[in-house]
């Protein structure tokens, strides 16, 4: 019994036709089904009902779909661990970000990972908090750098802080207030306010309708907006003010002025999150050690 027998197996039993498993392996279907029975026969047991024109898995052959894939995913684990051992990690990570969050942090790490790993393949993907979470617990990303989620999201998942912003206030260069050095949160609640969507940021709407409770009075949002890039062009064009980790000063520029606010206020918390057991251990461990370099 071979690895290849595992492999033909799963992928019989996966497709449930013997053709279009063939043609998954790009191999033959005589070879496929000769495989198959060669294996039946030093086993002991059939795996497949078969019918005429589908099959489908006995009992015995279940338990041991759910132990062939253990046998496949431990051997493609020990060549990672073997490859690692000797720092020739290869692979693809799936790393989620929030672009106003990491704009300090992502091309440092970036460049310190693809250095001491050329050979790992970092895919980015600019996601909202929710979609960054759902897609950890999924597997289609393997580490995402983002605002640390409440406790009820946090479930499955290991975190490290990586970086605390000020919150600032966002104005346009020729806004009243800009000459200001400091604003209070009395004087930001008159001001019509620029957020990010409810629907894919409602961790940023409760926190500023936590922030602003203290005031009494009701924040009047006009705008809402999907990504920070346009919340930094509808502050520039005069449509309101917005709040913002401090860290967004390099992507503004000179175009808008960033106020500190004088009442005190928590800090924004980024934190790397990844799955309890990742799938790919080695290649996240050695992200997460590039963020903290």
């Amino acid at each position: 019994m071979e690895l290849r027998h595992f492999r033909y197996f799963v992928a019989v039993a996966e497709e449930e036709n013997v053709s279009r498993a063939a043609l998954k392996l790009n191999v033959s279907q005589p070879a496929l089904s000769r495989q198959i029975h060669d294996l039946e026969d030093e086993i002991g047991f059939q795996l497949f009902d078969r019918g005429a024109k589908s099959l489908h898995l006995t009992s015995a052959g279940r338990i041991f779909l759910e132990e062939a894939r253990a046998v496949l995913l431990h051997a493609h684990e020990a060549v990672k661990k073997a490859r690692a051992s000797v720092g020739e990690i290869q692979g693809t990570i799936h790393v989620g970000y929030a672009p106003s969050l990491t704009i300090q942090i992502l091309p440092q790490t970036l460049r310190a990972y693809q250095v001491k790993f050329p050979k790992v393949r970092v895919k980015l993907h600019d996601l909202s908090t929710e979609e960054m979470v759902s897609q950890l617990r999924e597997g289609k990303l393997q580490v995402s750098l983002m605002v640390r989620p409440d406790r009820k999201m946090r479930q499955g998942l290991e975190f490290k802080e990586i970086a605390c912003y000020p919150i600032c206030v966002a104005v346009a260069p020729k806004h009243p207030l800009a000459r200001l050095k400091k604003l209070s949160l009395a004087q930001i609640v008159r001001e019509p306010l620029i957020a990010y969507s409810r629907e894919d940021y409602p961790e940023y709407h409760a926190m500023v309708e936590n922030l602003f409770s203290v005031t009494g009075r009701q924040l009047r949002i006009t705008e809402e907006h999907d990504g920070v890039t346009s919340i930094l062009a509808a502050v520039e064009s005069g449509s309101g003010i917005a709040l913002v980790p401090d860290c967004v000063a390099c992507m503004a520029g000179p175009r808008l002025k960033l106020i500190p606010i004088s009442d005190p206020v928590p800090k924004i918390v980024v934190v790397a999150a990844w799955r309890e057991k990742p799938t790919a251990a080695e290649i996240v461990k050695q992200f997460i050690a590039a963020i903290l370099t």
